[in-house]
């Protein structure tokens, strides 16, 4: 089950490179901070830890949203997310294009059509962003294997030699792990990437596709 996170990803700046840690045992907010703050904001303080020489500071989940906008930069991860899935999606599209030819159920081919419709205009947005930050969005070395969710060549090969209600099957089956492997991706890089667009795009991955498969799971039933 997915936990919703009650603030963003720190930031990362040029003049300081810190690791927030959530503090162990935040409830409501009402402790005193360590600097003598009351921490009276809705969601749990974090820790900042100072530069050489200072002391570290709490920061609230407010103070911690200002000083990310300050400087949405992308980093790495978010250059990564953005490459791996543009091709996690494409092979989404690559399995939704079987079902209009080989599945039986309705249901199965309205989903896969959803999902069509959903993941094509992602893919063009994540190509923008990456062309928008210098990046040519032509680097496709990520290994297939590396990325979670995706389905091998062989299972790829099967599902299009079946029909009717064993392509349904199998089809459920894999989109299922698709989706529960795009779902991790995006929340990675909710944790390690710093440009707000990327997350932004990475919530919708997350609502969208969590959706989809509490939807392809009761057909299975």
């Amino acid at each position: 089950m997915l936990v919703r996170r009650t603030f963003r990803a720190p930031l990362v700046t040029a003049s300081l490179t810190v690791a927030l840690l959530v503090l162990a045992g935040c409830d409501s907010g009402t402790e005193a901070a360590p600097d003598g703050g009351s921490g009276g904001s809705s969601g749990p303080a974090v820790i900042a830890p100072g530069k050489p020489g200072e002391a570290a500071r709490t920061l609230s989940p407010e103070d911690v949203e200002k000083q990310r906008a300050e400087d949405d930069s992308p980093n790495s991860a978010d250059f990564d997310y953005a490459r791996m899935m543009i091709q996690h999606h494409a092979q989404a599209l690559e399995m939704t294009e079987l079902a209009p030819g080989h599945a039986k159920s309705t249901q199965v081919k309205r989903i896969a059509e959803r999902i069509s419709a959903a993941q094509r205009p992602e893919i063009e947005a994540m190509e923008g962003w990456l062309q928008a930050n210098g990046d040519d969005g032509q680097d496709t070395s990520h290994d297939h294997d590396t990325m979670p969710g995706m389905a091998t060549e062989d299972q790829l090969k099967q599902l299009g030699t079946l029909d009717g209600k064993k392509f349904d099957q199998l089809f459920l089956k894999l989109m299922i792990t698709h989706h529960e492997g795009a779902i991790t991706m995006a929340t990675d890089v909710k944790a390690q990437g710093n440009n707000i667009l990327i997350e932004e795009m990475a919530d919708d991955v997350i609502a969208q596709q969590t959706t989809e498969i509490s939807r392809m799971r009761d057909l299975t039933q």
